[in-house]
């Protein structure tokens, strides 16, 4: 992992540009069944109960995960991974079939960055410490002592398969200070945000790519810190220009079933934004994305294939390109 340079939100410039960022997606499916899920959660004590201590179905469960490429000014490219999903077996054929697990056995991948303790985005390390035990990990410096137990190897997840031992990571663990610009390469920025979020965890960390001549992509795993919230930041410390160019990932709006009034309103109000390309999958729910285009937002579309959920949105195995 690159030494990442901390520094309190100041003037930008120093933040540097790329030349893209390239994304693929291993697995956008969180889960299957989200009535089952959501049984879950409400038999282990409720949405605000730690999710360490709630029993599973671990046949449901699957995982988000996506493959950084980022391109450099002088045509370097640096490779990491976003998230690991979450079943272990699930995640071992997805980081196969995308030829992650090759690159990570290659030491192609310089780091994983974690933007959140959640299950799904977590849970799955231990497929990832089959092909590299000691890849550096990027963690919000929120992480709760168990997920740090977790990753270490120490504590297994509720899911592990019984009849599989932990492989302990032998890596680096770097930690995302809440308020801090964190510049992991010129033009590729990670920010945390303090937060309480569901199932008794705290924080997530975010992604912001400076694009040369096109200006800032948001990456983003779940985005419990709000939409508005990750794209008021980089207006606010990251971007030169008063609109943003991309936005990924998890969006976390109506993830759960159709849209609410209040997230009716938070779509509609990305219009302010400007963004020229909206990549929205994983807990972005399918009533959500149908809203964007149907508000005329430059929406990319996915196939659907590799089993992802729908069509409306990029998922397993599918790449999207900010040039």
């Amino acid at each position: 992992m690159p030494a990442a340079a901390d520094s309190p939100l100041r003037p930008r410039a120093h933040l540097g540009t790329c030349r893209s960022v390239a994304i693929t997606c291993i697995s956008e499916i969180g889960w299957h069944d989200t009535d089952l899920l959501l049984a879950d959660i409400k038999a282990g004590g409720g949405a605000n109960a730690s999710q360490w201590d709630k029993a599973w179905h671990s046949d449901n469960a699957a995982g988000s995960s996506s493959l950084i490429d980022l391109e450099l000014l002088d045509g370097t490219r640096r490779k990491f991974l976003l998230d690991c999903g979450w079943n272990e077996p699930y995640m071992r054929q997805r980081f196969e079939e995308s030829g992650v697990a090759a690159m990570l056995a290659r030491g192609e991948i310089e780091f994983l960055f974690l933007s959140h303790e959640h299950l799904d985005h977590l849970w799955g390390l231990q497929a990832i410490l089959r092909y590299c035990p000691d890849i550096a990990i990027r963690v919000p410096a929120t992480f709760s002592d168990r997920a740090l137990a977790f990753i270490r190897g120490e504590l297994a997840a509720p899911t592990h398969p019984v009849a599989e031992s932990l492989i302990r990571h032998t890596g680096v663990v770097s930690k995302t200070p809440p308020g801090v610009l964190v510049s992991l390469y010129p033009g590729c920025v990670a920010v945390a945000f303090d937060l309480p979020v569901l199932l008794g965890i705290v924080g997530e960390q975010s992604l912001y790519f400076r694009v040369r001549d096109k200006g800032v992509v948001c990456v983003t795993g779940c985005c419990h810190q709000g939409v508005n919230a990750l794209a008021d930041h980089a207006l606010d410390h990251v971007a030169d220009e008063s609109t943003l160019y991309g936005l990924y990932g998890g969006l976390h709006i109506a993830p759960f079933g159709p849209l609410t009034a209040e997230q009716e309103r938070l779509v509609a109000d990305l219009r302010r934004y400007g963004f020229r390309k909206i990549v929205a999958n994983h807990c972005t729910g399918e009533s959500a994305v149908r809203r964007m285009v149907e508000l005329g937002y430059p929406v990319v579309a996915g196939s659907g294939r590799e089993g992802s959920r729908a069509a409306l949105m990029p998922g397993d195995g599918e790449r999207v390109v900010f040039d």
